[in-house]
């Protein structure tokens, strides 16, 4: 049993590290004898397949019937639940969308492909047609700069200050507060 993190709160929860490639980097070791991804790399990677998930951008397997309009006595939930799960949906989707926007393209591509539809190593490489051995480099490189950006690892110029206590708003960027005299 591990704890996870979801919406900053941390939980108990099952962890089948052996479904992710990424679990199988963490507990594989390199000449040195240390990991070939750190745990600020396997818990970016698996704060981005999280966010993937809760965006609804996992392959369906069955019909969705959501879009299918019913009668009012019909609701399984509770009013305005539905509101706030498309919130949280797009919120995910929003997270997704700056962490990539963050490693760029091509690393992008490699961690959607590894962290999220969980493709091994080998048929990324077949894939893309990068020479064997090769998308491991890549995708540490990738998990490295996806950690950067979640804040879990310090950029080379950072101070060394704490970068988990960020400020965080939800104002655009250039807003500023009006005050008014009393």
């Amino acid at each position: 049993m591990e704890t996870v993190e979801i919406e900053g709160v941390r939980k108990p929860a099952l962890v089948n590290e052996t479904e992710s490639p990424l679990g199988w980097l963490r507990r594989r070791k390199d000449k040195s004898g240390q990991p070939l991804i750190d745990a600020a790399q396997f818990e970016a990677g698996e704060r981005l397949r999280r966010d993937f998930f809760h965006a609804g951008l996992t392959p369906r397997v069955t019909a969705s019937w959501d879009g299918i309009p019913g009668d009012g006595a019909s609701r399984r939930a509770a009013p305005g639940v539905s509101a706030n799960l498309r919130e949280q949906t797009v919120a995910a989707q929003q997270r997704i969308r700056r962490a990539l926007e963050a490693v760029g393209p091509d690393l992008g591509d490699l961690l959607v492909d590894v962290c999220c539809h969980l493709k091994g190593l080998e048929e990324t490489e077949k894939a893309k047609g990068w020479p064997r051995r090769s998308a491991k480099l890549v995708l540490q490189i990738a998990l490295r700069e996806l950690a950067r950006h979640y804040g879990l690892l310090r950029s080379a110029g950072e101070a060394a200050h704490d970068t988990s206590r960020r400020l965080l708003h939800w104002g655009a960027p250039d807003y500023k507060p009006q005050i008014q005299d009393c």
